[in-house]
């Protein structure tokens, strides 16, 4: 039986996105942020969205640039730190023993040991109420050639990217099993006279 509630910011499973930005003072901060995803392919946008209280918001709104660090599994302590201590009490790279490299790219830093990173200029921010959307156009990545596919993409079973899967009991998942080729397992349904979209 479906069941009416009320809407909720419930979308699973959410991508744990670790946001590296500088303060003014060229600190380099992270943060774990859920609310985040692509926006657009040309350009290339991603967008995450802040409460106007964190840090990273402002030194977002300061630096115009941000990075979106990608942890494994492996990192999966480091990556809930960075959501549960503010870079106003202390210094989140030293005391999760993670290494901040400057990108060449973008005002903001990466996390050296995490499989990947993109780097990203803000080029819009939409006041929601609660939060504020940044987009920042991604215009690169800096990835461990470990994780990459032939292709030069990051292969997300090499990855083993870290899920925020449950607003019930606040549980992080990591990925499970291939279940099928994108734009090909949905063949066996298709009529004929229907045009792919693709």
């Amino acid at each position: 039986m479906k069941l009416s509630l009320p809407g909720k910011t419930i979308l699973l499973p959410s991508p744990v996105l670790i946001i590296g930005t500088y303060g003014p003072d060229d600190k380099p901060n992270i943060m774990n942020a859920a609310w985040g995803g692509i926006v657009c392919s040309k350009p290339p946008c991603i967008s995450v969205s802040l409460r106007e209280a964190t840090l990273s918001y402002h030194n977002i709104k300061q630096a115009g640039a941000f990075t979106v660090n990608i942890p494994s599994e492996k990192f999966l302590k480091e990556a809930d730190f960075a959501g549960i201590i503010s870079g106003r009490e202390c210094d989140k790279f030293k005391e999760a023993n993670l290494t901040p490299e400057r990108s060449k790219l973008v005002n903001a830093p990466i996390i050296k040991e995490f499989p990947y990173a993109l780097e990203c200029n803000l080029i819009k921010q939409i006041e929601l109420g609660s939060h504020t959307m940044f987009v920042g156009e991604i215009v690169g990545m800096i990835a461990d050639s470990e994780v990459l596919t032939p292709n030069q993409l990051p292969d997300i079973e090499k990855v083993r990217p870290i899920l925020w899967g449950s607003f019930g009991n606040n549980a992080y998942y990591n990925i499970g099993t291939k279940l099928g080729d994108a734009f090909s397992v949905g063949n066996e349904l298709q009529r004929g006279d229907i045009k792919k979209i693709v």
